[in-house]
Protein backbone atom coordinates (compact mmCIF):
# COMPACT_ATOMS: atom_id res chain seq x y z
CA UNK A 1 0.00 0.00 0.00
CA UNK A 2 1.22 3.48 -0.83
CA UNK A 3 1.43 5.99 1.99
CA UNK A 4 -1.70 8.21 1.95
CA UNK A 5 -1.01 11.47 0.17
CA UNK A 6 -3.04 14.00 1.51
CA UNK A 7 -26.90 -0.77 -6.35
CA UNK A 8 -27.54 -0.32 -6.76
CA UNK A 9 -26.17 2.99 -5.94
CA UNK A 10 -22.62 1.75 -5.84
CA UNK A 11 -19.68 4.04 -5.69
CA UNK A 12 -17.88 6.08 -6.31
CA UNK A 13 -19.14 8.24 -9.14
CA UNK A 14 -17.34 9.06 -12.34
CA UNK A 15 -18.67 12.55 -12.45
CA UNK A 16 -19.29 14.86 -15.35
CA UNK A 17 -21.38 18.05 -15.33
CA UNK A 18 -24.98 17.22 -14.65
CA UNK A 19 -24.43 13.47 -14.55
CA UNK A 20 -23.42 10.84 -12.03
CA UNK A 21 -22.51 7.27 -12.73
CA UNK A 22 -23.50 4.37 -10.57
CA UNK A 23 -22.59 0.75 -11.04
CA UNK A 24 -19.10 0.65 -9.57
CA UNK A 25 -19.90 -2.02 -7.02
CA UNK A 26 -21.54 -5.26 -8.03
CA UNK A 27 -21.56 -7.39 -4.91
CA UNK A 28 -24.54 -6.03 -2.97
CA UNK A 29 -26.38 -9.02 -1.47
CA UNK A 30 -29.89 -9.83 -2.58
CA UNK A 31 -32.57 -8.92 -0.09
CA UNK A 32 -33.09 -11.67 2.42
CA UNK A 33 -29.60 -13.16 2.26
CA UNK A 34 -28.71 -14.84 5.51
CA UNK A 35 -25.44 -13.50 6.90
CA UNK A 36 -24.70 -16.85 8.58
CA UNK A 37 -24.98 -18.47 5.15
CA UNK A 38 -22.62 -15.86 3.68
CA UNK A 39 -20.04 -16.53 6.38
CA UNK A 40 -20.31 -20.27 5.73
CA UNK A 41 -19.83 -19.75 2.00
CA UNK A 42 -16.75 -17.62 2.66
CA UNK A 43 -15.29 -20.34 4.83
CA UNK A 44 -15.96 -22.92 2.13
CA UNK A 45 -14.43 -20.66 -0.52
CA UNK A 46 -11.33 -19.90 1.57
CA UNK A 47 -11.13 -16.33 0.33
CA UNK A 48 -7.72 -14.67 0.54
CA UNK A 49 -7.54 -10.86 0.44
CA UNK A 50 -4.15 -9.38 -0.49
CA UNK A 51 -2.58 -6.35 -2.22
CA UNK A 52 -2.23 -6.50 -5.98
CA UNK A 53 1.09 -7.45 -7.57
CA UNK A 54 2.33 -6.59 -11.07
CA UNK A 55 1.29 -10.03 -12.28
CA UNK A 56 -2.32 -9.26 -11.27
CA UNK A 57 -2.77 -6.20 -13.50
CA UNK A 58 -4.17 -7.96 -16.56
CA UNK A 59 -6.44 -10.28 -14.58
CA UNK A 60 -7.77 -7.31 -12.56
CA UNK A 61 -8.79 -5.71 -15.84
CA UNK A 62 -10.47 -8.93 -16.95
CA UNK A 63 -12.31 -9.34 -13.64
CA UNK A 64 -13.49 -5.74 -13.73
CA UNK A 65 -14.77 -6.00 -17.31
CA UNK A 66 -16.56 -9.28 -16.59
CA UNK A 67 -18.10 -7.93 -13.39
CA UNK A 68 -19.82 -5.07 -15.21
CA UNK A 69 -20.45 -6.67 -18.60
CA UNK A 70 -24.18 -7.13 -18.01
CA UNK A 71 -24.68 -4.29 -15.54
CA UNK A 72 -27.59 -2.21 -16.92
CA UNK A 73 -26.26 1.19 -15.85
CA UNK A 74 -22.52 0.72 -16.31
CA UNK A 75 -20.63 2.76 -18.89
CA UNK A 76 -18.22 -0.19 -19.13
CA UNK A 77 -15.28 2.07 -18.37
CA UNK A 78 -14.50 0.67 -14.92
CA UNK A 79 -11.38 -1.22 -16.07
CA UNK A 80 -10.12 1.96 -17.73
CA UNK A 81 -10.66 3.83 -14.47
CA UNK A 82 -8.55 1.35 -12.51
CA UNK A 83 -5.77 1.53 -15.09
CA UNK A 84 -5.88 5.34 -15.18
CA UNK A 85 -5.58 5.49 -11.40
CA UNK A 86 -2.64 3.09 -11.53
CA UNK A 87 -0.91 4.96 -14.37
CA UNK A 88 -1.10 8.27 -12.48
CA UNK A 89 0.12 6.78 -9.20
CA UNK A 90 -3.30 7.46 -7.68
CA UNK A 91 -4.18 3.85 -6.90
CA UNK A 92 -3.48 4.27 -3.20
CA UNK A 93 -4.66 0.78 -2.32
CA UNK A 94 -5.53 -2.05 -4.68
CA UNK A 95 -6.67 -5.35 -3.18
CA UNK A 96 -7.63 -8.61 -4.83
CA UNK A 97 -9.73 -11.48 -3.54
CA UNK A 98 -8.50 -14.97 -4.39
CA UNK A 99 -10.33 -18.29 -4.27
CA UNK A 100 -8.15 -21.36 -4.80
CA UNK A 101 -5.46 -19.14 -6.29
CA UNK A 102 -7.85 -17.47 -8.77
CA UNK A 103 -8.41 -13.72 -8.57
CA UNK A 104 -12.20 -13.30 -8.37
CA UNK A 105 -12.57 -9.78 -6.98
CA UNK A 106 -10.89 -6.39 -6.74
CA UNK A 107 -11.28 -3.08 -4.92
CA UNK A 108 -9.58 0.28 -5.52
CA UNK A 109 -9.00 3.21 -3.17
CA UNK A 110 -7.80 6.58 -4.49
CA UNK A 111 -7.32 10.07 -3.02
CA UNK A 112 -10.07 12.67 -3.22
CA UNK A 113 -9.77 16.44 -2.99
CA UNK A 114 -11.94 18.35 -0.51
CA UNK A 115 -12.43 22.08 -0.97
CA UNK A 116 -11.55 22.87 2.66
CA UNK A 117 -8.12 21.24 2.04
CA UNK A 118 -8.69 18.42 4.54
CA UNK A 119 -6.06 15.78 3.66
CA UNK A 120 -5.99 11.98 3.68
CA UNK A 121 -9.51 11.21 2.51
CA UNK A 122 -10.06 8.51 -0.09
CA UNK A 123 -12.70 7.37 -2.55
CA UNK A 124 -13.74 3.74 -2.84
CA UNK A 125 -14.26 2.03 -6.17
CA UNK A 126 -14.51 0.36 -8.50
CA UNK A 127 -15.44 -2.73 -6.49
CA UNK A 128 -15.61 -5.74 -8.80
CA UNK A 129 -16.46 -9.42 -8.29
CA UNK A 130 -16.74 -12.05 -11.02
CA UNK A 131 -20.43 -12.78 -11.75
CA UNK A 132 -20.26 -16.39 -10.56
CA UNK A 133 -18.86 -15.24 -7.20
CA UNK A 134 -21.13 -12.25 -6.62
CA UNK A 135 -23.45 -11.96 -3.61
CA UNK A 136 -21.36 -14.37 -1.58
CA UNK A 137 -19.74 -11.83 0.73
CA UNK A 138 -16.53 -11.28 -1.25
CA UNK A 139 -17.20 -7.59 -1.89
CA UNK A 140 -17.92 -7.10 1.80
CA UNK A 141 -14.60 -8.70 2.72
CA UNK A 142 -12.73 -6.48 0.26
CA UNK A 143 -14.36 -3.35 1.65
CA UNK A 144 -13.72 -4.26 5.28
CA UNK A 145 -10.07 -5.14 4.71
CA UNK A 146 -9.50 -2.05 2.59
CA UNK A 147 -11.02 0.30 5.15
CA UNK A 148 -8.90 -1.27 7.88
CA UNK A 149 -5.70 -0.86 5.87
CA UNK A 150 -6.44 2.74 4.87
CA UNK A 151 -7.14 3.64 8.49
CA UNK A 152 -3.98 1.95 9.79
CA UNK A 153 -1.91 3.80 7.19
CA UNK A 154 -3.11 7.19 8.43
CA UNK A 155 -6.21 7.80 6.36
CA UNK A 156 -8.73 10.23 7.82
CA UNK A 157 -11.82 8.86 6.10
CA UNK A 158 -13.45 7.54 2.93
CA UNK A 159 -16.29 8.58 0.66
CA UNK A 160 -18.36 6.85 -1.99
CA UNK A 161 -21.60 7.03 -3.91
CA UNK A 162 -23.72 4.12 -2.81
CA UNK A 163 -26.76 2.49 -1.29
CA UNK A 164 -27.14 3.98 2.23
CA UNK A 165 -28.55 0.73 3.61
CA UNK A 166 -25.82 -1.53 2.24
CA UNK A 167 -22.90 0.78 3.00
CA UNK A 168 -24.37 1.76 6.35
CA UNK A 169 -23.25 -1.62 7.69
CA UNK A 170 -19.66 -0.41 7.30
CA UNK A 171 -20.38 2.87 9.09
CA UNK A 172 -20.94 5.07 6.04
CA UNK A 173 -23.55 7.79 6.38
CA UNK A 174 -24.70 10.97 4.74
CA UNK A 175 -22.59 13.90 5.95
CA UNK A 176 -24.44 17.15 5.36
CA UNK A 177 -21.23 19.17 5.29
CA UNK A 178 -19.82 17.14 2.38
CA UNK A 179 -21.19 17.40 -1.14
CA UNK A 180 -20.29 15.91 -4.49
CA UNK A 181 -21.52 18.10 -7.34
CA UNK A 182 -24.08 16.40 -9.55
CA UNK A 183 -24.73 13.55 -7.12
CA UNK A 184 -27.91 13.29 -5.00
CA UNK A 185 -26.97 14.07 -1.42
CA UNK A 186 -28.73 11.01 -0.04
CA UNK A 187 -26.40 8.61 -1.86
CA UNK A 188 -23.13 10.46 -1.29
CA UNK A 189 -21.77 8.83 1.85
CA UNK A 190 -18.77 9.36 4.10
CA UNK A 191 -16.97 7.47 6.83
CA UNK A 192 -14.69 9.60 9.06
CA UNK A 193 -12.15 7.62 11.05
CA UNK A 194 -12.17 10.14 13.92
CA UNK A 195 -14.26 13.08 15.16
CA UNK A 196 -12.91 15.52 12.56
CA UNK A 197 -15.51 16.14 9.86
CA UNK A 198 -14.42 18.02 6.74
CA UNK A 199 -16.68 20.57 5.10
CA UNK A 200 -16.95 21.32 1.42
CA UNK A 201 -17.10 19.87 -2.05
CA UNK A 202 -15.43 16.53 -2.83
CA UNK A 203 -13.80 15.78 -6.18
CA UNK A 204 -12.71 12.28 -7.18
CA UNK A 205 -9.44 11.77 -9.02
CA UNK A 206 -9.47 12.64 -12.74
CA UNK A 207 -8.89 8.95 -13.45
CA UNK A 208 -12.62 8.47 -13.00
CA UNK A 209 -13.12 10.25 -16.31
CA UNK A 210 -11.11 7.65 -18.23
CA UNK A 211 -12.90 6.16 -21.23
CA UNK A 212 -10.10 4.17 -22.85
Amino acid sequence: MRTPKHSRFPGPAAESPGHWQVGLSVDIPRAGNNHHEIRSVLLELKVNIRPETPSDIEVISQVTKAAFEDHPISRHTEHYIVQALRNTNALTLSLVAEVDGQVVGHIAFSPVTISDSTPNWYGIGPVSVLPQFQRRGIGKSLIQEGLSMIKRAGGAGCVLVGDPIYYGRFGFRNIAALIHEGVPQEVFLGLPFDERIPRGSVVFHEGFRATE
